[in-house]
This record gives structure tokens, C-alpha cells and sequence, in this order.
């Protein structure tokens, strides 16, 4: 039998951080909204970045092998690259195991949500998504500091 979670016990508790990003490409009539804070739903970004650090702390929720991890900090920062949107989500912590689930689950929700918000201004005439698309969901950074004997 295999474990289901991985023991981690044995290991020193150091500083660990991730930074992970995605991009979610969007119409212009949807960029043109989000910039000028005319989507009914709300404030976009704002929203948006509460989705991601909420599913930064909730990560284990998610995904079932993950460890439960005292995140000490997090951040979303979002960027327009045309009418593209990046999230780009850092974690850190002080714990036994890494932080790039939480960056990678922060970033995509992050960008789901902001997708979620405009998405009767990215539908078709027949309720269909052709250009939306999130892509390039990657971890651009991973920290683990040495332990201190």
C-alpha cells in the first residue's frame, strides 16, 4: 500500500517560497470593461484577487495530497499584456514541504474568477467562448531554504 499523503514529519521546518502565473486572454469589449470598472459583477481584479488567496489557503480542500500549510504570505498582482490579463500569485511560508500547489491553485483561480466576471461579454451570439482561454499556468519560482542545524 501506498501513502496517501507523503510523511513529512521527519523534515526541518524552513522558509519555502513559490511564485507561479497564468494568463487569461480575453475580448477587447472585456478589457475595455474590467480597465474602465464597467463589468456589472463588480471590480474584476479586486474580486479576483480575494478568489486567489482565498484558494491559496485552501489548497489542501483542492487537491487531496497536499498538506495543510501555515501560509505567512501571499500576493496577487495582476498585468495586462493587451487585452490578455496575468495573474501572477507569490506564497510563502515556514513548513515541512513546499508552496507551489497553493501559487499554482491561487493563479488559477484567480483567473477563473475574473473569467467568471465577464463571461456574458465573452460569449458568442450562440453562448459559446471562441477566443477566451486561460493559458500558460506555470511555476516561475520555488524557494527552499537550507535548515539550520
Amino acid at each position: 500500500m501506498t501513502d496517501a499523503i507523503i510523511p513529512v514529519g521527519h523534515k526541518p521546518i524552513v522558509a519555502r517560497s513559490a511564485v507561479a502565473t497564468g494568463v487569461l486572454e480575453l475580448s477587447t469589449d472585456s478589457a475595455d470593461a474590467i480597465r474602465n470598472g464597467l463589468v456589472t459583477k463588480g471590480d474584476v481584479l479586486e474580486a479576483s484577487m480575494v478568489a486567489a488567496i482565498q484558494a491559496v489557503k485552501e489548497t489542501p480542500r483542492s487537491i487531496p495530497h497536499c498538506h495543510i500549510i501555515p501560509i505567512e504570505g501571499c500576493s496577487v498582482s495582476w498585468d495586462w499584456e493587451n487585452n490578455a490579463l496575468r495573474c501572477t500569485v507569490r506564497v510563502s511560508a515556514h513548513w515541512k514541504t513546499g508552496v507551489e500547489m497553493e501559487a499554482l491553485c491561487g493563479v488559477s483561480t484567480g483567473l477563473l474568477c475574473a473569467w467568471d466576471m465577464v463571461k456574458s461579454l465573452e460569449k458568442d451570439s450562440k453562448g459559446q467562448y471562441p477566443s477566451t482561454k486561460i493559458r500558460d499556468i506555470r511555476v516561475l519560482e520555488k524557494r527552499k531554504d537550507e535548515a539550520q542545524d
